[in-house]
C-alpha cells in the first residue's frame, strides 16, 4: 500500500467517523481511550526495539555525522576550482588550522579542485557540496612514496615502497568525509596505461586510505576512477561506509577493488552503489607470512543492501590476501548484476589464517557467470619466503535465500585434500541457470549440508536434511574437480 494511498483512506475514514463522534454522549471517553491506546503501543513498540538491539537482534543504530563548531572554505586559503590550478597547499593549510583548532570542518565547495596527495587529520570532516570535485594529479611524481604496509612486506605490486593514496590518514580519530554527493576523482586512466606497459616502478596507490585509524564515517560521496583500490581502510575500527557511489570502467581499469576492509574490526558498508574494474567489496587480512606475523584479523564486518557490478572479478570476496583471519561476517541484501561472479572465497596453501563464521542471506544473482565461488588454489605469493605448509583453515559458511536468474555455473565450492571446506549450509536456494551440463552445481572437498528443497540440485557431497532437520541422505563423497574449471 502506497503512501498516498494510505493518506487517502485514512482521510475517508476520517470524515466518516467526525459526525458520529461529535453525535455520540461518548466522544470525551473515545478520545482518551484513542489516545491512550496510541500511546500505550508507542511505548510498546519502543521497549520492544530496545530489547531487539539490547539482543543483538535487531539493526545497530545509525548515528549521523557529527556537527564541527568550526567550518572553513577552502576557497579561503587560497584555492582555485578551475581544475587546472593545482591546491595541494590549500588543502594543506585549511587542514592544519583545523588540526591547531583541535577539530573542524573542510567546506569543498562546487567546482574541479585539482590536488596531489594530502593527509586529513582527527575530529575533521571533510565535507563536499553538491557538484564539487576533488581531482587528484594523474602524474606520480606528485605523490609520496610510503614504506610496504607491515602485512604484505612490499608493495602489492613491485617490492620495496608504494605509492601513498590521494587522500590519506593514520592513526586518526573521528573522521567524516561526507556530503552532498560531491565527487573524489582518481583520474586513474593514465595510471592504468602505465601499469599495463610496465612503466610504473612502485605499487600503485588507492584513491582513500587510513591506517591505524578509528571511529571513521564515510557517506554520500561518490569514488570514481582510483588508480588502484578505491578505499582501503587497514587496521581500522568502528567503521561506518554507508550511502556512497564507487565508479570505474568495468574493463581496462585494473585493480579497482570498490572497498577492502584490510585487517579492520567492527565496520559497516551499507547502501552502497559500486561498479568497478575488480572486487566490489574484497575483505582482506594481509599476505602470507607477512600476514601471519602482524596477526590482525578482520572481523565483525556486516555487509548489506548492496548493489554491485564487476565483469572481472566479484561482487563480494573474501580473500586471497586473508593469512591474519577473516571471521564473523554477514554479508545481506546483496545484487549483484551483469557480472563474472557473485560472492567469491579465495586462497592457497601459503596464506594460513582462517576464514570462518561467515553468513550469506538474501543473495540476489543477475546475468552472473558463477554465483558462488570458494577456491583454495589462488597460488600468488609475495616472494619465495612463504611457507607452504601454513594451511588457511574454511568453516562454518552459510548461503540462505539465494535467489537469480541468468546464472551458468550457481555453484562451484572447491576445497582440497590439503584445504577442505568444511560445515558448509545452504537453505532456501533457487536460481535460474544458462547452462545445460550435468553438474551444475560443482564440489570438492567440501562437508557440509543442504536443509529443504534447493534448485538446482546440490552437489552429492553435501548431506540432505528436511526443513524439519530430518536426515534424507548421507553425503556420497565426489572430490574430482570440474574440467570446466574457472573459479
Amino acid at each position: 500500500m502506497t503512501d498516498s494511498f494510505r493518506f487517502q483512506h485514512r482521510k475517508l475514514e476520517y470524515k466518516r467517523l467526525v459526525p458520529s463522534f461529535l453525535s455520540s454522549h461518548r466522544t470525551l471517553l473515545t478520545l482518551l481511550w484513542t489516545v491512550g491506546f496510541i500511546l500505550m503501543v508507542a511505548w510498546q513498540r519502543t521497549a520492544v526495539d530496545r530489547l531487539l538491539m539490547y539482543r543483538g537482534w535487531g539493526p545497530p543504530p545509525r548515528p549521523i555525522p557529527k556537527l564541527r563548531p568550526l567550518v572553513l572554505n577552502l576557497s579561503d586559503f587560497g584555492a582555485v576550482g578551475d581544475g587546472v590550478t593545482l591546491n595541494t597547499k590549500a588543502f594543506e593549510r585549511a587542514i592544519s588550522e583545523i588540526r591547531k583548532r583541535g577539530g573542524g570542518q573542510l567546506n569543498i565547495e562546487p567546482g574541479y579542485w585539482l590536488t596531489a596527495p594530502f593527509n586529513l587529520t582527527s575530529h575533521m570532516t571533510l565535507f563536499l557540496a553538491e557538484n564539487a570535485v576533488i581531482l587528484g594529479i594523474d602524474d606520480e611524481s606528485y605523490w609520496p612514496l610510503l614504506p610496504p604496509l607491515p602485512s604484505y612486506g612490499y608493495g602489492r605490486e613491485r617490492r620495496g615502497p608504494r605509492y601513498g593514496s590521494l587522500i590519506h590518514g593514520q592513526n586518526l580519530k573521528d573522521v567524516v568525509i561526507t556530503g552532498h554527493n560531491g565527487t573524489i576523482d582518481g583520474q586513474g586512466r593514465s595510471w592504468w596505461e602505465k601499469y599495463r606497459r610496465k612503466l610504473l616502478n612502485h605499487t600503485r596507490g588507492p584513491l582513500l586510505q587510513l591506517l591505524w585509524s578509528k571511529d571513521i564515517h564515510i557517506s554520500d560521496v561518490t569514488f570514481r576512477d582510483s588508480p588502484f583500490w578505491t578505499l582501503h581502510p587497514y587496521d581500522c575500527q568502528n567503521v561506518i561506509i554507508r550511502n556512497v557511489n564507487i565508479l570505474a570502467p568495468l574493463s581496462d581499469a585494473p585493480n579497482t577493488d570498490g572497498i577492502d576492509p584490510d585487517s579492520c574490526e567492527n565496520m559497516v558498508i551499507e547502501d552502497c552503489y559500486i561498479s568497478v574494474g575488480d572486487d566490489g567489496v574484497a575483505i582482506k587480512s594481509g599476505w602470507d607470512q607477512y600476514g601471519i606475523a602482524y596477526s590482525r584479523p578482520s572481523s565483525n564486518i556486516t555487509i548489506r543492501n548492496l548493489i554491485v557490478r564487476s565483469m572481472i572479478s566479484a561482487g563480494v570476496s573474501i580473500g586471497s590476501e586473508m593469512s591474519g583471519g577473516v571471521s564473523n561476517i554477514v554479508v545481506e541484501n546483496l545484487l549483484v548484476w551483469n557480472s563474472k561472479r557473485g560472492i567469491r572465497i579465495k586462497t592457497s596453501p601459503g596464506r594460513g589464517g582462517h576464514i570462518r563464521h561467515v553468513s550469506y542471506r538474501n543473495l540476489t544473482l543477475e546475468n552472473v557467470r558463477v554465483g558462488i565461488v570458494i577456491k583454495t588454489d589462488y597460488n600468488e605469493h609475495p616472494d619465495e619466503g612463504y611457507d607452504p605448509k601454513a594451511l588457511p583453515v574454511i568453516e562454518d559458511i552459510s548461503f540462505t535465500g539465494i535467489r537469480g536468474q541468468g546464472v551458468r555455473i550457481p555453484a562451484r565450492i572447491y576445497g582440497s585434500p590439503e584445504i577442505p571446506v568444511q560445515n558448509i549450509t545452504f537453505q532456501d536456494m533457487s536460481v535460474g541457470i544458462t547452462y545445460k551440463k550435468k553438474h551444475i552445481f560443482q564440489c570438492s572437498f567440501v562437508q557440509g549440508r543442504v536443509i529443504g528443497r534447493i534448485f538446482p540440485a546440490p552437489c552429492e557431497n553435501l548431506d540432505l536434511y528436511d526443513d524439519g532437520g530430518k536426515l534424507l541422505r548421507r553425503a556420497t563423497t565426489q572430490d574430482t574437480k570440474d574440467l570446466d574449471y574457472d573459479g
